[in-house]
């Protein structure tokens, strides 16, 4: 039988962050400038989330490596996984997708978010761009 996730307020997740060592501020302009935004991080990640409509959590910034005071996104072009901001793009390193795909997993379960089959096996890429299809961007 499925085991049933627990529904978490915002501010009770907040709690339940601050109590794993999750460094917890208010984020500089929120993902969709929403009001109150928070940025949480641990092990160089980052992620932002707010309040949603029904007192829930809501994350606005998909959880990535912090390269210079920006949330890298990941990107996949076949042959490698890159972290990319909107001004540098570096190589990622196992240590960086181990410490993204950690992360990741412990704010999805402080959230009370399902965790999904192809998630839970290791870190999932934000853009596909693979260089043999010509054209795509």
């Amino acid at each position: 039988m499925a085991k049933k996730i627990p529904v978490r307020s915002f501010n009770d997740v907040l709690s339940l962050l601050g109590g794993q060592r999750f460094d917890v501020a208010p984020a500089q302009e929120g993902a969709k400038r929403t009001p109150n935004a928070m940025q949480v991080r641990k092990y160089g990640c980052a992620a932002e989330i707010a309040a949603a409509p029904d007192g829930t959590v809501e994350i606005l910034a998909r959880p990535g490596w912090l390269l210079n005071g920006e949330i890298a996104r990941v990107l996949d072009r076949g042959y490698q996984k890159f972290l990319r901001t909107s001004k540098l793009e570096i190589p990622a390193s196992a240590d960086h997708l181990r410490a993204i795909h950690e992360f990741t997993e412990e704010l999805n379960e402080a959230a009370g978010k399902t965790i999904l089959y192809n998630q839970a096996l290791g870190t999932t890429s934000n853009v596909y761009h693979y260089d043999r299809v010509e054209g795509r961007d």
